[in-house]
């Protein structure tokens, strides 16, 4: 079904992508994705908003990428929406049986009326026939909005801990058991901080939040009752023509507030020998995850820990590429290399069977991942880290944090690890700067 596009100049600023934001979010399906001006390689918009699906796929692990590859092709359009971490259930023969309190359906994409691109110093409405007459009035709404006053009152929600220091402690002990046994070299442990019976104003903490972290893959997504508000800092997937571009994440250190400081912290980081080879595993594993769709000799290494730095935290990211045919399933290329290696471990099936065991809460939407799908088949998806995650009638708000346990972690200090990467939804749903 072809788009209507309708170009306005007009300054990708703040202000602006409040003003998108504040027009849709009444709408039953949102996804609004911003960059935040991050200087990055493999960007393609400063910004997008997704609303008012004309179809959609929501459906549980069972065949989930058959059905969102048969969905994907039947619609050729652009689509937006998630993958949970449990679709892993369906990559491999996985169960995911720990508590869920937020009820997130396994996969959810939607097929947009109305899409706003920011690129280029240029707002592009791309909408469908059925609503093309609507561009006009609805691009003087946003306008009239540049104006209006976001709400400042801050959330007092009362989080509490999954898994509390001693046992967080214990269990990080038996992966590092599991370690030394050599059922895997490295797995991504996480717990969750969570609230019961709550009200949140997701749209508020999403501007809460992106001005603590103003991260690269920022989220907001609504679809019907779920809310994601989402700091993420990662890409997982991105396939632009024949290219695939992985970007994992692994090694965390703060920011100091005097320059000095600031800085010997990421040349530390750069140097930590732990870090680094937490990163290289992964990059390892991320290298063959793609080696089996690329075309051979086509996947490389771009970068290896290298630093970058957010408002929060330095990073060490690398980047790997591959190359694949022409006529190579997009769909297939995700379910790959899905779960993420940053997020899993290594080996990949048995991390996520340990994690299984020593993790309280189910994953779902946390650790999986948001974007789209354009016409042509490219894609790009985030990594849901540092998120708050929102059931509005179950009125259970979550966000989890998690590290990387190797052979060399310290129970100790990958729990400062934990709280440090927490720092910034704690003071978001707590209404504290402390």
């Amino acid at each position: 079904m072809k788009r209507t596009e309708i170009v306005y100049d007009h300054l990708p600023d703040i202000t602006l992508k409040k003003a998108m934001l504040l027009w849709g979010k009444d709408h039953e399906e949102v996804v609004f994705l911003d960059s935040n001006a991050y200087t990055q390689r493999h960007g393609e918009f400063e910004a997008v908003l997704a609303v008012d699906a004309l179809t959609a796929i929501r459906t549980d692990h069972s065949n989930a990428f058959e059905n969102l590859s048969e969905y994907r092709r039947s619609t050729s359009d652009w689509i937006f929406g998630y993958l949970t971490y449990d679709l892993k259930n369906d990559v491999e023969n996985l169960v995911s049986e720990n508590y869920d309190g937020l009820g997130f359906p396994d996969l959810y994409f939607f097929q947009p009326k109305k899409i706003i691109f920011c690129r280029d110093q240029k707002l592009v409405f791309s909408y469908l026939p059925m609503v093309d007459d609507e561009i006009e009035e609805d691009y003087e709404k946003i306008m009239r909005l540049l104006e209006a006053e976001v709400p400042q009152d801050p959330h007092r929600v009362a989080i509490k801990m999954r898994i509390h220091k001693d046992e967080y402690k214990e269990k990080v002990g038996e992966m590092l058991r599991h370690i030394h046994r050599g059922d895997i070299y490295e797995a991504n442990f996480c717990q969750e901080f969570y609230a019961e019976d709550t009200v949140i104003y997701p749209l508020q903490c999403y501007f809460d939040l992106n001005a603590i972290s103003a991260p690269p893959f920022a989220t907001y997504l609504k679809l019907e009752e779920l809310y994601l508000v989402s700091a993420s800092p990662e890409r997982y997937l991105k396939k632009k023509g024949q290219k695939v571009i992985s970007q994992p994440i692994k090694g965390t250190a703060r920011r100091a507030e005097d320059p000095e400081e600031d800085q010997q912290l990421a040349a530390n980081l750069k140097a930590d020998e732990k870090e680094r080879s937490e990163n290289v595993m992964i990059v390892d594993l991320v290298r063959n995850d793609l080696s089996r769709m690329a075309l051979k000799g086509s996947v490389e290494v771009e970068e290896l820990c290298e630093v970058y730095t957010f408002k929060q935290v330095h990073q060490l990211i690398s980047t790997v590429t591959a190359v694949v045919s022409e006529d190579t399933d997009p769909v297939e290329i995700i379910r790959n290399t899905f779960p993420m290696g940053s997020m899993t471990g290594a080996p990949k099936i048995s991390a996520m069977k340990i994690i299984e065991e020593l993790e309280e809460t189910r994953r779902g939407l946390y650790s999986g991942a948001v974007g789209y799908f354009s016409p042509e088949g490219d894609f790009d998806l985030n990594v849901i880290i540092r998120s708050i995650l929102y059931n509005k009638e179950k009125r259970y708000v979550s966000f989890s944090v998690g590290s990387a346990i190797t052979a060399a972690s310290s129970p100790d200090k990958e729990y400062e690890e934990c709280l440090v990467k927490a720092k910034a939804m704690r003071e978001v749903l707590e209404g504290s700067s402390e």
